[in-house]
C-alpha cells in the first residue's frame, strides 16, 4: 500500500546562495504539497528529525514527507518540483527513464556550482566543527523553532 503525502520538509543549505535561492523560488510558486523549508544541519531540523544524518543533509538536498519518506539527490528535486501547481507535469516526465538523465544532469550541475561557491576552505558545517562540537550558524536563525533566512538578494 502507497503511504500518501500530505507535506513535504525540504532541508536546504542556508549557506549557498543557490540553496537560498532556490528556497525562496519555491515559497513562490503555487505548492499542490505544502513545503517546510528548514535550514540543514540546523537544530530545528535534528529536532524534528533526529534520526537523519545531517552532515550528509548538507551535501545533498533532502526531502523528508510527513509519513517518513526520505528523498535524496535527484528524487528530492523531482518531488519538490511534483509538490507544485505548475511543474507537476514536468515531475512526472523528469521520474521516467527518459527524463531520469536530464534530472540527474541538472542535480549534477547544481552540485558542481554550489561546490565552486563554497571553496575549498569551507566544509559543510560553518567554521569546519560539526553540530555536536561547536553547532551551527544556522541554529540562530531557528532560535523560536521557525528558520528564516535574510530575504532574497538585491
Amino acid at each position: 500500500m502507497r503511504t500518501p503525502v500530505g507535506r513535504l520538509t525540504v532541508l536546504y543549505d542556508a549557506d549557498c546562495p543557490l540553496c537560498v535561492h532556490l528556497r525562496h523560488w519555491l515559497l513562490r510558486q503555487r505548492q499542490l504539497v505544502p513545503l517546510d523549508l528548514v535550514p540543514a544541519g540546523s537544530r530545528e531540523a535534528m529536532r524534528r528529525f533526529p534520526a537523519l544524518d545531517h552532515a550528509a543533509t548538507l551535501r545533498e538536498i533532502t526531502v523528508v514527507g510527513d509519513r517518513g519518506q526520505v528523498y535524496r539527490e535527484t528524487s528530492a528535486w523531482i518531488v519538490c518540483l511534483w509538490a507544485l501547481a505548475e511543474h507537476r507535469p514536468k515531475a512526472h516526465w523528469l521520474a521516467t527513464p527518459a527524463g531520469q538523465p536530464f534530472a540527474r544532469m541538472t542535480v549534477l550541475a547544481a552540485a558542481k556550482w554550489r561546490e565552486a561557491l563554497k571553496g575549498p576552505d569551507r566544509g559543510d558545517w560553518p567554521g569546519g566543527d560539526g553540530p555536536a562540537e561547536g553547532g551551527s550558524a544556522r541554529d540562530g536563525l531557528c532560535a523560536d523553532g521557525h528558520c528564516e533566512v535574510p530575504g532574497p538578494p538585491g
